[in-house]
């Protein structure tokens, strides 16, 4: 995820309008996708051994929404992806049990999306013939692993132009249901001008939810002009309350912070904090000195790196932020 949270795990080399009806079928050739609620829990499974829980897919918590699988991995070809299970880092977990864990999240109501980029990504998409690169190769492991979309988490630069046209072109792929979610650094979404916001913005349309990294940020600019630390309630709200304002629709947007001191180098907030952002984002309830001029009840949820760091908690985080999300109205 993160720079410094990946950096601090010790991730290895080789691990580097979404809401709607039910597809009747998706192009891609994968079973029918489910819906995105409308308040969602998102989280990272680590496909690889960092120290955190070692998860399979079939492990990850009932209160995860959105499943991003971390992470595909660059090829030799500028903007092409791959992605292999790390059977020798999960406990020989084979890509074919993978693949039926992915099935049955699914027929749970899940969606599981592959995750391209982290701090250790080198995945490049600055040209037509690699944005052209990156649809097909990551349509191609959607219809290998069985994929509902795919989460852009790219932290060493992007190239709006054509990293909106390599999803558009995904989309046309893929089909309805699409979902694509996208994970940027608090720095990424300061303003409408950086290069992650015009990105979302340009797929609005097809655009299921942004959590950007509450963490490993140190000091930003709230919505208000003021400066706000991170690891506070008036951090996530706003620093939110910039993509609500800057043209997002609240359902794009949710709340990433990791699910424990152990997941990053700074930033991690008690989930309490997370559910009173949530209720000063959604009610106007809850808040810190920071207040928002109206409230967002559709804002879609929060977001956590990872659902392994999580496990290694006794999954406190999902069981109190996931029950939070859930109760929203």
């Amino acid at each position: 995820m993160a720079s410094a949270a990946l950096a601090l795990t010790g991730v290895c080399a080789q691990a580097q309008a979404a809401e709607g009806p039910v597809a009747a079928k998706a192009a891609s050739g994968t079973s029918a996708r489910a819906a995105v609620p409308a308040h969602a829990l998102t989280g990272y499974w680590q496909n690889f051994d960092n120290g955190a829980t070692v998860q399979k897919l079939a492990d990850v918590q009932d209160q995860y929404d959105i499943i991003a699988v971390a992470f595909a991995d660059a090829t030799t070809t500028p903007g092409e992806v791959s992605f292999t299970v790390d059977s020798a880092g999960l406990g020989g977990y084979t890509a074919d049990q993978f693949k039926a864990d992915v099935k049955a999240k699914q027929a749970e109501g899940k969606s599981v999306v592959l995750s391209v980029g982290g701090e250790k990504g080198a995945v490049s998409v600055n040209s037509a013939e690699s944005a052209t690169a990156f649809a097909d190769s990551v349509h191609a492991e959607m219809q290998e692993y069985g994929f509902d979309g795919v989460d852009i988490d790219l932290e060493n630069g992007l190239n709006s132009t054509y990293m909106s046209q390599a999803l558009k072109s995904l989309s046309q792929k893929a089909g309805g249901g699409l979902v694509v979610t996208m994970a940027p650094q608090t720095i990424d979404m300061q303003s409408t001008s950086t290069e992650y916001f015009k990105t979302a913005l340009a797929v609005k349309d097809i655009l299921t939810v942004v959590n950007m990294q509450y963490y490993n940020s140190g000091s930003m600019l709230g919505c208000d002009g003021k400066v706000y630390s991170q690891g506070t309630v008036d951090f996530l709200t706003s620093l939110a309350c910039i993509q609500l304002e800057g043209g997002l629709d609240p359902a794009q947007v949710g709340i990433g912070v990791p699910a424990s001191s152990s997941a990053a180098g700074g930033g991690y907030v008690a989930p309490s904090v997370v559910n009173a952002a949530l209720d000063c984002l959604t009610a106007g309830e809850n808040c810190g000195s920071y207040k928002p001029a109206k409230t967002y009840p559709g804002l879609r949820g929060a977001m956590t790196w990872s659902t392994n760091w999580d496990a290694a908690e006794g999954s406190a985080w999902s069981d109190s932020v996931g029950a939070h999300v859930h109760a929203l109205s």
